[in-house]
């Protein structure tokens, strides 16, 4: 990947700042013709933007403006790619219909939410974001200086050591912006920029952007109610009513664009407040008349009112379009499938062991639940007059294997896949390798907090001292405890925190009650609950703790002096008695492992659909809403 450009040269009194080291990027003008979106809502549409044009231009701010529900922040998903489905009109990338897989690479979104990964610096969210990007292609010691540069540009050299949650509202969408500078996109979205900052935060937010624009790069925000000062640092402003464009100029040329519509604005009032209040109809129904006067976005005439426009970056677009534009550049990612997974693990690792009271929390809640069970079921392992009970301590084992290790993801996942799908969609790495890394990366706490469980456990209710039982017990639990975070993660890769939270457990009975449908009844079950049964990973894990305690060779059970008779004291009996005669643990363990290959694959593909669902998914989404609005209407 090339190198060595000054990516961004002075821009008067904002000053100079030299990227030296960013990749080269040709710049971008975007526009688009007869720009239509509606959505559906059952059999009727509902029509957002109404094939409105327009032209945002590379070495420029642009302001997205407009009333609420204006459409404002559709148009912007719109153009960022982030929505396809329901938009028709044509979009074009320096005078060319868009090649959307290939704008997604050279484009950034980064929406109004600052969500940023938790428990890391900002720099090393900095660095990460770097190996993520830019690869091997750029050495370690160019990676340093470009961090760097960004860092000391958006102002964030005293909180270069803080972590991202211990960030002010300002910090946190600067470090928003820098990530995504690594590799200098040449178009860069903001949903909302100033969302949540103050105004002396905002201010330092916009002069950034435009910083950034006069790089070369072309700068869209979306926008509220910005103040008279930061109104006047867009180079551009586009203004949306009603789906369609009222305005399109610099922000010089709105009072005057307004004034010869015969609406003047006071002397002493913010212009933006001003035309976005013309907009919503405040003063009159004046909408039409203000899109008939831009021709809905086509006419040019407002764009070039003001004499300031950045003029020192026409030479060099003319230069690189006559030269091929964006096509002739290459923006493959820049690190390979390994190199992200070796990247996110890191990163997953380190925010683990960061996390110290998450940590501690689940110490405790294993030694708590662990001393409890084993007090519950103490020296019952050899006692053959309670071999009932501990059948019984083996069903706790399990359940305390699906329940511990999945709550903590349906509670966290659904928040975690937020921060994926940012990361995700400014292409900072793949899902295969993202996905590999948080399996690998949480096997490790899952199985040690297992341990701490077992530990306590299996000695203190006098389970069988011997090595190869010991191992086998364990194995079964730990399978079992993998699975069950695998299924929270099928969970909650598709569905939010509460619903999460709900369908859980709600889906953990079903597979409780099947895990033990049958046992000591000597009548044959039903093929269909044969069928249920052996698909409740719960029961073959109940089966090879079983097998592991109770499978040859294993002596009687020692019947206490005071009881007179031990029904169960012979272990086949008793194994025979509970329906499990034939159980193997080498096949009770291989279907574990293909449960959890299978649980792992679900998860990936929901996963992979909720960001970029497929035809088929669609389709199916499609069907489901169509029932679910024939069954409301029907109510």
């Amino acid at each position: 990947m090339a190198s060595t450009s000054s990516a961004i040269v002075p821009g008067g009194a904002l000053g100079t700042a030299h990227l030296s080291h960013l990749p080269q990027r040709p710049p971008v003008n975007l526009s688009f013709q007869d720009l239509t979106y509606k959505v559906q809502n059952g059999k009727t549409s509902k029509i957002i933007l109404r094939g409105i044009n327009g032209d945002f231009r590379s070495g420029e701010l642009t302001a997205i403006l407009g009333p609420s529900g204006a459409g404002k922040s559709t148009l912007l998903n719109v153009l960022a790619g982030y929505r396809t489905l329901g938009a028709t009109g044509v979009i074009s990338t320096n005078g060319e219909p868009r090649d959307l897989k290939l704008f997604r690479k050279l484009s950034r979104y980064i929406m109004q939410v600052d969500l940023l990964q938790p428990f890391i610096t900002v720099l090393e969210a900095m660095t990460m974001a770097a190996d993520l990007k830019l690869g091997s292609d750029v050495s370690n010691k160019t990676k340093a200086v470009l961090v760097e540069e960004i860092i000391t540009l958006l102002r964030l050299n005293k909180a270069r050591n803080t972590t991202t949650e211990s960030l002010s509202g300002g910090e946190r969408k600067r470090l928003s912006v820098a990530l995504e500078l690594v590799n200098n996109p040449p178009v860069v979205f903001l949903d909302e920029p100033t969302t949540g900052l103050d105004d002396v935060a905002s201010s330092t937010c916009i002069s950034l952007l435009k910083r950034i624009a006069r790089g070369g790069r072309t700068v869209i925000c979306s926008l509220h109610t910005p103040s008279a000062r930061l109104f006047g640092e867009f180079d551009h402003v586009y203004v949306v009513a009603d789906g369609r464009c009222a305005y399109q100029g610099t922000s010089a040329g709105v009072v005057p664009f307004l004034s010869e519509l015969n609406l003047p604005c006071p002397k002493t009032y913010n212009p933006a407040d001003f035309i976005i209040e013309v907009s919503s109809g405040e003063y009159g129904q004046h909408v039409d008349t203000m899109v008939a006067a831009v021709e809905n976005g086509k006419c040019q005439r407002w764009r070039d009112y003001a004499a300031d426009k950045v003029q020192q970056f026409q030479n060099m677009e003319i230069e690189q379009l006559n030269t091929g534009g964006v096509e002739s550049h290459n923006y493959k990612h820049g690190s390979t499938s390994c190199q992200q997974f070796y990247v996110l693990m890191k990163r997953m690792l380190l925010q683990t062991v960061r996390n110290k009271s998450y940590l501690w929390l689940r110490v405790i809640l294993h030694l708590a639940l662990g001393f409890m069970v084993a007090l519950l079921f103490f020296r019952m392992g050899y006692d053959a007059s309670k071999t009932i009970f501990n059948y019984g301590f083996c069903y706790a084992c399990i359940i305390a294997m699906l329940y511990i290790p999945m709550m903590p993801v349906l509670l966290a996942f659904p928040q975690e896949v937020q921060l994926v799908k940012r990361e995700y969609f400014n292409r900072w790495y793949g899902l295969k390798p993202y996905y590999a890394a948080l399996v690998c990366s949480r096997t490790p706490a899952t199985v040690f907090f297992s341990l701490i469980f077992l530990l306590i456990v299996y000695p203190l209710t006098s389970q069988p001292l011997e090595i190869p039982r010991i191992l086998m017990f364990t194995t079964i639990c730990v399978m079992v405890a993998l699975i069950s975070e695998s299924m929270g993660t099928v969970i909650s890769a598709y569905l939010n925190v509460v619903n999460s939270v709900f369908l859980g457990p709600a889906l953990s009975v079903p597979l409780m009650l099947l895990a033990v449908y049958g046992i000591g009844s000597e009548d044959e079950p039903q093929i269909i609950w044969k069928l249920a049964r052996s698909c409740s990973f719960l029961r073959y894990g109940l089966e090879g703790l079983v097998a592991a305690i109770y499978g040859p060779p294993r002596d009687d059970l020692i019947c206490p002096d005071e009881v007179v008779l031990c029904e169960y004291k012979n272990v086949a009996y008793f194994v025979r008695l509970m329906g499990m005669a034939g159980v193997s643990f080498w096949v009770d363990f291989g279907v574990l492992v293909l449960m959890l290959v299978a649980m792992n694959a679900a998860g990936y593909y929901l996963l992979r659909q909720r960001l970029s669902p497929n035809y088929a998914f669609r389709a199916i989404k499609v069907i489901g809403n169509f029932i679910k609005s024939k069954m409301s209407s029907i109510q």
